[in-house]
């Protein structure tokens, strides 16, 4: 391998690390929550879609869980439609800094 840059491979592995190795600002938060706390905001709420259901308080959770679920609603490997369907708009760091400020949160 002598003469060739490894450039691209630390380029690569920095570009595939997960979301928890994003740092989250829980401060860049506040401007994303909107579409978290119609659900998660409200203390004992339940939806009615697919089923009845009983949405979980994310103040005080693990940041690194809040993530690590955010990329399973995004990959399709849990399926409710709802949190799918908004995971899949969130990037990495969107993700962290969610998970910074509930995480932070009681």
């Amino acid at each position: 391998m002598q003469g060739r840059s490894i450039a691209p491979l630390l380029l690569a592995a920095l570009f595939a690390l997960p979301a928890w190795a994003v740092e989250g600002n829980a401060e860049a938060a506040k401007q994303k929550i909107s579409m978290c706390v119609g659900c998660h905001g409200i203390p004992g709420y339940r939806t009615t879609f697919p089923e009845v259901y009983h949405v979980p308080k994310l103040g005080g959770q693990h940041a690194a869980y809040i993530v690590k679920a955010l990329e399973a609603y995004k990959s399709g490997e849990r399926s409710h439609p709802t949190m799918r369907g908004i995971a899949s708009t969130l990037s990495e760091q969107d993700m962290a800094d969610l998970a910074a400020y509930y995480g932070s949160a009681k």
